[in-house]
């Protein structure tokens, strides 16, 4: 059994504590042991960081712009080993894995375009006095990672806060963790100076020592509602900056005018890419009373052509989930729509696969219909393939859906009229919002992450410039130049 390590100042780590298995969620099986990082081992790679950073903030820019050019290198020559451990441990198909490697090669090349957005301002106040306004490093800064994006977040955190001169302490998915093993191996092989990066494992204990330590001066997390508000309430408790990107229930809206072949070209990767296991797939599919039994007939269609089946499986489109305890729960969310008086169009909660894949963690596409916004289904975060159909008399109620949710990640609308595309892009409050566009994920050049409970402290986002602002902090000075005849 293959047993991951820690890589703290310079170093890899053998666990000295408890391990969790890591599951392939295609097969079932136990593919490797993640450590436990121990309370110590976990303080050795804050004060390595906090050791580090000391020198690593006075390191010329344009040397740190080289270890992330050697980076961006070392991700695409080791793209397709880097697409094949997220397909295996994360169980996203092997296509996805890919495109999500690449999205983490583009935002580490936009990364390397930080001395751009680095610069600060100057004003001129006077004949003798200049005001100045830099931006600087914060310190230390602690990276907490979902299972769902093991590329993407380290995209988003680790070439921008060690391009911005700081030090990190990262931990990974106890689930997914064997992308960001190779991350380590290759940040060392970069010849990173000791201390800048440091790689821990585990569940609660060691986020809970990070939010308590001193020397860490900001929190990046990306997960779950309930766990964006511990790191929140931690954060706010020891004067941290946090970033927490958080939950989500995203609505697409089809109204009557809408172009159906792209609704469906769309509807496919939107409600079934990832196995819905993302924060930006659409759970609830309303549509206008006019086209519902069309919408219906193409959604079930398009439902049903969803191959199914091992991640790894080029054949397949869709792979399991991440869990057995995900599919347990995506199941009884099934179960409380029946209760509420939904129907199932379509049914995945038993789907059929090759022996090999019969213990793994499987819900093919689901559709639940006759659904109403004040049902659980069309409120809480199900977090997999199960789709909702709600039927409307205007479009206007499904931007009333969105409003009225407690998240605001991320909502879109099928129309070819400009003024109901401007309408909903006025009057929805969601951080991220799509017209024709299933998945209103923004590319690396803007900012990404959404209101209410999808942003925790409502502030920080992720990408481009939001990133510069959370991982800098900036400074001011007044300065007064004496002339030849003063004293």
């Amino acid at each position: 059994m293959k047993q991951l390590k820690d890589y703290i100042n310079g170093q890899s780590v053998d666990g000295t504590g408890t391990y969790i298995d890591v599951y392939n969620p295609s097969t079932g099986e136990v593919i490797a042991q993640v450590p436990v990082t121990t309370a110590d081992k976990v303080e050795e790679a804050i004060q390595a960081a906090a050791e580090a950073f000391k020198t690593w903030k006075d390191v010329p820019l344009q040397k740190r712009m080289g270890y992330l050019f050697k980076l961006r290198d070392a991700l695409v020559n080791r793209k397709e080993e880097l697409a094949q451990l997220i397909s295996t441990d994360q169980a996203k198909h092997i296509a996805d894995a890919r495109a999500e490697v690449d999205r983490g090669i583009q935002l580490t090349e936009t990364a390397c375009g930080l001395p751009l957005l680095l610069r600060g301002d100057k004003i001129a106040i006077n004949a003798f006095m200049d005001g100045e306004i830099t931006r600087e490093p914060i310190g230390v800064v602690g990276g907490l990672a979902p299972f769902n994006f093991p590329s993407l977040v380290f995209g988003w955190f680790v070439p921008f806060a060690l391009g911005c001169g700081n030090t990190l302490v990262y931990k990974a998915s106890e689930q997914s963790p064997m992308f960001m093993q190779v991350i380590a191996e290759i940040l060392d092989e970069m010849g990173l100076p000791k201390g800048v990066f440091n790689l821990v494992n585990g569940d609660r204990p060691v986020v809970e020592h990070m939010l308590n330590s001193a020397h860490i001066q900001a929190m990046a997390f990306v997960g779950s509602t309930k766990v964006g508000q511990i790191v929140a309430e931690g954060c706010a408790k020891t004067n941290k900056k946090a970033m927490v990107l958080a939950g989500a229930k995203n609505t697409m809206i089809v109204a009557k005018d809408a172009n159906l072949a792209g609704f469906a070209d769309n509807f496919k990767n939107a409600c079934f890419g990832a196995a819905g296991q993302r924060c930006m797939a659409a759970a609830n599919v309303l549509v206008e009373e006019e086209i519902y039994d069309k919408v219906k007939a193409i959604m079930v269609d398009v439902a049903k052509s969803v191959a199914v089946g091992d991640a790894c499986d080029e054949a397949a489109y869709m792979g399991p989930v991440i869990s057995r305890q995900s599919v347990e729960r995506i199941h009884n969310y099934i179960d409380i729509g029946l209760k509420e008086g939904c129907t199932l169009l379509l049914d995945g909660r038993n789907p059929e696969l090759p022996e090999k894949n019969k213990n793994g963690f499987f819900v093919a596409p689901t559709i639940l219909e006759g659904v109403t916004k004040d049902m659980r289904v069309a409120k809480e975060e199900i977090f997999g393939p199960v789709v909702t159909l709600i039927k409307a008399k205007s479009y206007k109620e499904g931007i009333d859906i969105i409003n009225e949710s407690e998240y605001g990640n991320g909502g879109c609308i099928f129309t070819e009229t400009a003024i109901i595309a401007q309408d909903f892009l006025r009057h929805t409050n969601s951080g991220m919002l799509g017209v024709n566009v299933g998945v209103p994920a923004s590319m690396p050049y803007l900012p990404f992450g959404g209101t209410k409970g999808s942003l925790l402290g409502g502030q920080y986002k992720a990408q481009i410039s939001d990133c510069v602002e959370f991982f800098t902090k900036r400074k001011a000075a007044t300065i007064r130049y004496y002339g030849p005849n003063e004293a």
